[in-house]
């Protein structure tokens, strides 16, 4: 198990925990748990204490069908929340596919720019992020959420996520932008359906071996372990009640030399990395 470093970002020697913080009254798992700001800055410094690296602060649901907010309202939800975990001493990711919302919360403080659109949905993303010389986590992403579900077509889905995202890593290195400070993303669930999200999870190390980049994975509480959590009416687990499933997989992406795992309950993830790194040659850290 080998880790690569990104450039500008603390080498962990192990697998990176993202502790999801959505400033969002509808995201899927954790809508309205973050509101006010102060409650998203108190449950970030508690998630810090917990042993998190990366607090990854979102202020627009993804979840599939959610409709997208103006520029404004997201800039209200996050600056607030990003400059007071900063202010803690927090790592902060900014979840956005905005330009000038990474553009805002890089000058507020954020050190990664966390893009699940790949820098489609904004042409100005690229080129900030270059300018901004910060690290960008790039998802394999085909389009919004209101409407991602009819996209979820695919002959060899590891195959043409890989190819998708090589196309997109090309692009983002000819705006200017370090390949040795991104990150790829394989999109567990955008674009996706169950069937999908396992095979990439399984077609883990041809992604990371074939793209030549780490890869961050993000598959906290999604539909795919709702899915296989079924009760015996075939109704799905709900989001919250599947934590334990959640943490199983982040130990195996772990174990498979993941860069990073983003997980909505991650003190229980960020110990089952360190026991993971205790059992390689590395050892914990």
């Amino acid at each position: 198990m080998t880790h690569q470093q990104i450039r500008g970002l603390p080498d962990y020697g192990r697998c990176a925990v993202f502790g999801v913080l959505n400033v969002t009254p509808d995201s899927f798992s954790d809508g309205g748990v973050n509101l006010p700001p102060d409650a998203a800055v108190e449950n970030g410094i508690a998630a810090l204490r917990a042993g998190v690296d990366v607090l990854d602060v979102g202020g627009e649901s993804t979840r599939p069908g959610a409709l997208r907010v103006g520029t404004e309202e997201e800039l209200r939800r996050v600056l607030p929340v990003v400059e007071g975990l900063v202010a803690a001493g927090g790592l902060v990711s900014v979840d956005t596919m905005r330009a000038e919302v990474a553009r805002q919360c890089a000058r507020a403080g954020a050190r990664i720019v966390n893009d699940v659109s790949g820098g489609l949905a904004d042409p100005e993303m690229f080129r900030t992020v270059a300018d901004l010389g910060l690290p960008y986590i790039l998802m394999h992403w085909r389009g919004h959420s209101v409407d991602m579900g009819s996209m979820a077509r695919y002959g060899d889905v590891v195959r043409e996520v890989g190819e998708e995202l090589a196309v997109r890593l090309a692009a983002a290195t000819d705006a200017g932008i370090d390949r040795e400070r991104i990150v790829l993303d394989p999109g567990l669930g955008f674009a996706k359906n169950a069937e999908h999200d396992w095979a990439l999870l399984r077609g883990q190390e041809r992604l990371q071996r074939e793209l030549g980049r780490p890869l961050l994975i993000g598959h906290s509480r999604k539909r795919f372990l709702g899915a296989l959590l079924a009760d015996e009416q075939g109704i799905p687990r709900p989001a919250a009640a599947r934590d334990a499933a959640t943490l199983a997989v982040a130990a195996v992406a772990a174990s498979r030399g993941a860069w990073a795992v983003r997980v909505h309950a991650p003190a229980a993830a960020a110990d089952a990395v360190r026991a993971v790194a205790a059992m390689s040659e590395g050892g914990a850290r």
